[in-house]
């Protein structure tokens, strides 16, 4: 029987749910034959006590699964903005992030690094209203590959136009080629989108803008979350 009980629990490390459930009740068809009732039972018992053992275990591991492939997801936005980042330094002559019109400009709701930081502490879930608004979605808010989760309030980026319909500039001096900030994250994810292993998941971001000319120009810095729960799912690169 300790040989038995051995095998099972081996089993149960390696195997899903459903394959463990299947290997159990097929040993122990062949395993009982012969044996008596009493033995039947008190192995039948012993396995109920180590599959309700494995399973919060089990869950513990999937959810820590999703969270490192998540992490892993918002590194690969980070490196590719800081392609963004270089190929417009390059060709504009000042480097600006996805979504910028220029790189004084934010994206979102966040003009300094302490507010975004301190909305981070309480930003557990994506219904949060207050501070969902002022958050992007990276590859737009309806997009039939990612859709956004209902009961979130994510917004999509838009292009600041260089003078608006009174014929106030709005956007001095900005790069024509500009486009929205999920088109222009589509263009370097080649239209083919990151999607949360989470399933109310969402890629979102803000820019908070740089600042200033010359020897004293700041550049803006990046912050991307997954809509799960930003606070613990995010990542922050300056440049």
């Amino acid at each position: 029987m300790a040989y038995f009980l051995l095998l099972i629990i081996n089993r149960m490390r390696n195997k899903n749910n459903q394959s463990i459930l299947h290997q159990i009740s097929f040993k122990l068809i062949n395993t009982c034959k012969g044996q008596s009732l009493a033995e039947f039972a008190v192995i039948t018992a012993m396995m109920a006590t180590f599959i309700t053992t494995a399973l919060p275990a089990l869950s513990n591991v999937m959810e820590s699964g999703k969270q490192q492939k998540s992490i892993d997801e918002l590194d690969k936005l980070l490196v590719q903005a800081k392609n963004f980042y270089e190929t417009t330094a390059t060709l504009e002559g000042r480097g600006r992030l996805p979504g910028q019109d220029k790189y004084i400009y934010p994206v979102g709701g966040y003009n300094d690094l302490e507010s975004l930081l301190l909305d981070l502490e309480t930003f557990t879930t994506y219904t949060n209203e207050d501070i969902g608004l002022k958050w992007m979605s990276v590859f737009g808010k309806d997009n039939p590959k990612a859709l956004m989760p209902d009961g979130a309030f994510f917004q999509d980026d838009e292009i600041r136009p260089d003078v608006d319909d009174d014929g106030v500039i709005k956007c001095r001096n900005c790069p024509v080629g500009r486009e929205t900030g999920t088109d222009e994250w589509l263009y370097l994810f080649s239209n083919e989108e990151l999607i949360s292993p989470f399933q109310d998941g969402h890629y979102i971001y803000v820019v908070i803008p740089g600042g200033n000319t010359g020897e004293d120009v700041t550049a803006p810095r990046l912050c991307v979350a997954d809509a799960e729960n930003p606070r613990d799912l995010h990542k922050i690169i300056e440049f």
